[in-house]
């Protein structure tokens, strides 16, 4: 059984233009996926337990990185106008990587926060969630 490195990991996300951009140089952590789906109760009077159904996916993605202004593919160009962007973006998430088979969870999403952090003494950070809309599919990268 293979165990992986964060350092391998990949995160992509399309930018204000529809293009995918490699964030994964600048991101420090990614939490939330493949993420949680909501279960309706359906217990009824005489169960002996609770009883529930399946329900809708609700995932949502923390990434938190190192700033870079750097124009078209750094965080900065890529996350600060998708705040007002009117449409969600596709993203890929490659935990493992992203050679050819390599596990890739991905789907659309809209940035629902994206946040600066500047410390005296330490580099300047950002903070994100990006809220998935619809399910998070699992695949592999072609």
């Amino acid at each position: 059984m293979p165990f992986f490195d964060s350092k391998v990991s990949k995160f992509l996300l399309d930018d204000l233009g529809g293009t995918q951009r490699d964030l994964s140089a600048f991101i420090t952590e990614v939490r939330g996926l493949p993420g949680a789906r909501l279960l309706n109760e359906v217990t009824a009077l005489g169960d002996s337990g609770a009883r529930f159904i399946p329900g809708l996916e609700d995932v949502v993605i923390s990434l938190a990185g190192i700033f870079d202004d750097t124009a078209t593919s750094g965080p900065d160009a890529v996350l600060g106008p998708l705040r007002t962007h009117t449409s969600a973006v596709d993203f890929e998430y490659g935990p493992e990587g992203s050679t050819t088979g390599d596990v890739k969870y991905s789907g659309t999403c809209w940035l629902a926060q994206y946040d600066l952090r500047s410390r005296v003494g330490s580099l300047v950070e950002w903070t994100a969630s990006l809220q998935v809309e619809g399910a998070v599919a699992r695949g592999a990268f072609a």
